[in-house]
């Protein structure tokens, strides 16, 4: 969540865009739709889409976890990455959000490359864990603020060693520096941050792009 990088004024970050981004045709469009969408403020940010793209070429991933597929720019971003034989396990709750992924995935030739769970991301997971714990590469959450802490749990016993789990909006629009904010989905996410900060199963680096987003290589 988060369509740009905070922090940062729109004439900087045309520049950044502009010197940068070098989005394909397909990621541009389905962009364009997604920002016509009543909830358009959950798509994440093309420089953040390109920094998942190299982080997942770095560590020459083949199999990857999209924990909130939305319309599906991450898990396309993702899959139009890995190689041929690639694979990503998608998972959503919305079939109705999700038919604008498929769409686009198909448009792109990743469909083949994508395997989507319509079902609460915590089933899907825990459903994964005893055939196929420490297979994955990378995984990458950005659903319910409420479910991170599980999510992220089930992804460390997912994720191989040397595997990468991204966590979105960790910065939580800003909210998370202010202790007067005390609904439920802020404290959420400033335990997790706190709890990430100490966690040593993992070596950790929180990013500000988009909305913020932690990336933690699982030891």
């Amino acid at each position: 969540m988060a369509n740009q990088t905070l922090g940062i004024d729109n004439n900087l970050r045309d520049y950044l865009l502009s010197v940068s981004v070098r989005e394909p045709e397909v990621l541009t469009q389905l962009r364009h739709e997604t920002a016509q969408h009543p909830m358009a403020i959950m798509q994440i940010a093309p420089e953040q889409g390109q920094f998942m793209s190299l982080l997942v070429q770095l560590i020459g991933a083949k199999k990857t976890l999209d924990i909130g597929v939305f319309t599906g720019y991450s898990a396309l971003v993702v899959a139009l990455a890995l190689p041929p034989d690639g694979k990503v396990v998608a998972c959503d709750v919305s079939d109705e959000y999700t038919q604008i992924a498929r769409r686009y995935w198909n448009k792109a030739g990743v469909s083949n490359k994508i395997d989507l769970y319509i079902a609460p991301a915590i089933e899907t997971l825990s459903n994964l864990i005893p055939t196929e714990a420490e297979t994955f590469d990378f995984a990458f959450i950005d659903a319910d603020k409420s479910g991170y802490n599980d999510y992220y749990e089930c992804c460390l016993q997912l994720v191989r060693p040397g595997g990468l789990i991204a966590i979105d909006n960790v910065l939580w629009f800003g909210r998370v520096a202010d202790e007067e904010i005390q609904d439920n989905r802020t404290k959420k996410i400033r335990a997790l941050n706190a709890k990430l900060h100490q966690d040593a199963r993992v070596n950790l680096s929180l990013i500000p792009i988009g909305d913020g987003l932690t990336l933690a290589m699982k030891r």
